[in-house]
């Protein structure tokens, strides 16, 4: 089993690696966009890694404690303007078609959330929607708001606590306009 562990925190390090990256691109190909402020990384990817117990099967029940498993990028992007939803989308897409092609590393757009923030305020307004029209007729677009403003996701019971998640030493800014 002592190789297994090896090999899965081997395989939680390089991901969360592979995430920054992909957070990387992603912040270049919007700040291309001239309604993007800032990008900040946040969440697990952006912090160290701690050891926990997994949902793995073979390690959850033995009790062994491996680094942790990043599943997505979290990124709060400030715009000024909410009609550029689609240019966002499109310009998520194309950073990660660009990781793909010049570091062959594969991360799905679906695991880039971005986080819509207000310039000025710092409100969180929701997420950049997943999907390619608005509304799509699924389960996660019956929420209550979703879809208002077109490509702007709401979630149900969501508690972002923007001062809390983009802290100071919890939070890296990859890009903004005010330093460019």
């Amino acid at each position: 089993m002592g190789n297994r562990i090896e090999e899965q925190n081997a395989l939680m390090l390089r991901r969360q690696e592979d995430f920054r990256l992909a957070a990387k691109y992603v912040a270049l190909e919007l700040a291309q966009v001239p309604v993007v402020e800032k990008a900040v990384l946040f969440g697990s990817v952006a912090a160290s890694l701690a050891k926990e117990v997994p949902r793995f099967r073979e390690f959850h029940r033995a009790g062994v404690k491996i680094w942790h498993e990043c599943r997505d990028v979290d990124l709060a992007v400030w715009v000024t303007d909410l009609k550029c939803l689609k240019v966002l989308q499109r310009a998520r897409s194309r950073a990660l078609g660009h990781l793909l092609a010049e570091r062959n590393v594969g991360v799905a757009h679906h695991q880039v959330d971005i986080f819509i923030m207000e310039t000025g305020t710092n409100r969180y307004l929701g997420r950049l929607c997943t999907f390619s029209r608005c509304p799509r007729d699924k389960m996660e677009c019956l929420r209550p708001g979703c879809g208002t403003t077109p490509l702007l996701q709401q979630h149900k019971e969501f508690p972002f606590n923007p001062s809390e998640a983009l802290a100071s030493g919890r939070a890296v800014v990859l890009y903004d306009r005010q330093s460019a």
